[in-house]
């Protein structure tokens, strides 16, 4: 293996990009600054909206080389440039869903003039038709309830109804609050639930995952976790150590 493999390089993605080599790697997760200011110990995230969708389009032509023939991406993004971000993917990949994930955030507050936004928007695109995509290993099992009702004899060996059905375009998966478990001190980091079941479905067992934005490190944690590979980048050298932290604490015994 490459001396650049499950390694997070701490520099910019626009010029660490050129490590890897082209047609390499089987998943790409972005999880790009949303261009709304928020505070990544930089200023990542506080360019106009013409200066944000053009280093979108910098980034995208130097990752999307790196994919394999049958590679996919998924993007995570908000409602106020995914329109535009979309029609750019569009032009250079399929498109194959856009994903709504809500956050399942509570009913609290909020703007008095328009609704609360509660979703990221993910885009999940592929380079060919024959892209690889495992339906089976994210599968959501059926309950005992469910199964007993599906009893009648057309139902009887029906596959799907044994191993689960096929998550829709909506993922409702809780946010991580402050005082969550998983929550490490970054300020969108991204459940490992959600990560998972990308890798899972789009990489095959030992291939590679690259992420051009670690932030917290949630995409290498996730395919250490899974059996696959990864690379990424990440500006910011506390986040780097964050991330070096979560991967240590993969190789120790859980406490009994």
């Amino acid at each position: 293996m490459g001396a650049w493999l499950n390694r997070i390089w701490c520099e910019d993605a626009l010029q660490g990009l050129a490590r890897i080599p082209d047609a390499s790697v089987d998943l790409l997760i972005a999880d790009p600054p949303y261009g709304l200011g928020k505070d990544y110990g930089n200023d990542s995230d506080k360019l106009d909206a013409g200066a944000y969708l053009e280093w979108t389009r910098q980034w995208v032509d130097a990752a999307l080389p790196k994919l394999k023939s049958n590679g996919s991406l998924y993007i995570f993004l908000t409602w106020r440039y995914s329109p535009e971000i979309f029609v750019m993917l569009k032009q250079r990949m399929t498109m194959i869903n856009e994903i709504i994930w809500d956050r399942r955030v509570p009913s609290m507050g909020g703007s008095t003039r328009r609704f609360s936004s509660v979703h990221d928007t993910i885009g999940f695109f592929a380079r060919a038709r024959d892209y690889y995509f495992d339906l089976d290993a994210v599968r959501i099992p059926y309950d005992a309830e469910t199964k007993k009702a599906r009893s009648r004899s057309i139902f009887v060996g029906a596959k799907w109804l044994e191993i689960g059905y096929n998550p829709k375009d909506v993922w409702s998966v809780s946010r991580l609050h402050r005082e969550h478990r998983e929550r490490a001190d970054h300020p969108t980091q991204k459940p490992l639930e959600v990560v998972e079941r990308m890798v899972k479905a789009s990489c095959p067992p030992g291939g590679v995952v690259l992420d051009p934005f670690m932030g917290s490190g949630t995409t290498a944690v996730a395919a250490r976790r899974c059996g696959r590979n990864y690379v990424g980048f990440e500006l910011n050298p506390d986040y780097c150590a964050l991330i070096d932290n979560r991967l240590a604490g993969l190789d120790k015994p859980e406490a009994a």
